[in-house]
């Protein structure tokens, strides 16, 4: 009998053993801080995961930038140290140029414009990152990035003379800045906020919830009130790595993960739209331009999308075809309030 229970016990700690073998483990970073709305919803996302696949595949976080910044990452999944991100797009640009077409300066005039936008064209987005290598599972919108600074930017001659920052890891970014006539400083993200209180910087440009999230907006007196571009994350895993999954489990992964991440989209909206009153209550002053500064900002972002398409970045046809459903949103907009 004691040999009997010796042999089960044997057993039960060789499958044990097994199933810790064989459990994928996803090691995933990202710049989201723990506690955060990004952090919560993910690892619920993963909970569910792991129980849904009785522990075969099983997430590991590292938040708040205990990786590094995007491009630290990144280069870390290529070497396999990790296996994901949750980063921003700009940041995947390098694998997939194309993937900031949501980038094109002043493009979009409101977040309506951008939702019926992105029911037809996330998937281009969602497809080339796959073809680089990348399974994502939809895209998190980050709101849009206004110029935030620390004396009043209300035409492009001022914003010229100010000393803007840019991500350090996004050439695109950099080179669209550049049609409007700036010399960007490029630093990681973690560096911004030190960099604005030396004086190094005095300008960025990013969403009422990142200015907030980053404690950029203590640094800020002055937002300029356009939408100057379309911010968004995802969740990027190394498709080598995803596909190492048995294929059953890659369908529980990509129909929890991408709920949880449509959860957060939704709730980003909310929380941009607070964001932008909480700015407003802390006493920043949000500047309108006028009729004619604006004129020569749509000028001016109209050429750097042009330079965008031009450089190849961006294909003529995909502009064309946001161009085309963008119209499409105004014509049923118009519709709407002749009836």
């Amino acid at each position: 009998m004691i040999q009997i229970l010796k042999r089960l016990v044997l057993i039960l700690f060789i499958m044990l053993i097994t199933d810790n073998v064989y459990a994928i483990r996803l090691k995933i970073a990202t710049l989201s801080p723990e506690g955060s709305m990004w952090m919560e919803k993910m690892r619920m996302g993963a909970k569910q995961v792991a129980e849904e696949t009785d522990n075969r595949v099983i997430f590991k976080f590292y938040p708040g930038g205990v990786m590094g910044n995007d491009k630290t990452v990144l280069r870390k999944i290529r070497i396999g140290q990790l296996h994901g991100g949750a980063v921003v797009g700009g940041s995947l640009s390098q694998f997939f140029p194309a993937n900031q077409i949501y980038a094109q300066p002043l493009k979009f005039k409101s977040l309506e414009e951008v939702g019926y936008v992105r029911k037809y064209m996330d998937q281009y987005i969602i497809d080339g990152l796959d073809k680089a290598g990348f399974v994502t599972f939809g895209l998190m919108g980050g709101g849009f990035a206004y110029i935030m600074s620390q004396k009043p930017v209300e035409t492009v001659q001022d914003l010229i003379n100010q000393k803007v920052w840019i991500p350090d890891n996004d050439k695109i970014s950099r080179d669209s800045i550049r049609a409007f006539g700036l010399t960007p400083i490029p630093l990681p993200i973690a560096d911004v906020r030190t960099s604005l209180q030396s004086g190094l910087i005095n300008t960025v440009a990013t969403s009422p919830v990142g200015a907030i999230v980053l404690q950029w907006h203590t640094q800020i007196k002055y937002v300029t009130d356009i939408p100057l571009i379309y911010l968004y994350a995802v969740l990027a895993i190394d498709k080598k790595k995803f596909l190492s999954i048995a294929e059953q489990d890659r369908k529980i992964v990509t129909l929890v993960m991408t709920k949880a991440l449509k959860e957060i989209d939704i709730q980003n909206r909310d929380d941009d739209i607070k964001a932008i009153q909480a700015l407003k209550n802390r006493g920043i002053i949000f500047i309108t331009p006028s009729q004619d500064a604006l004129n020569d900002w749509h000028r001016v972002a109209g050429n750097a999308s042009k330079k965008m398409i031009e450089s190849g970045i961006l294909p003529q046809d995909v502009v064309d075809q946001l161009d085309a459903h963008l119209k499409n949103f105004h014509s049923k907009a118009d519709l709407t309030n002749d009836q």
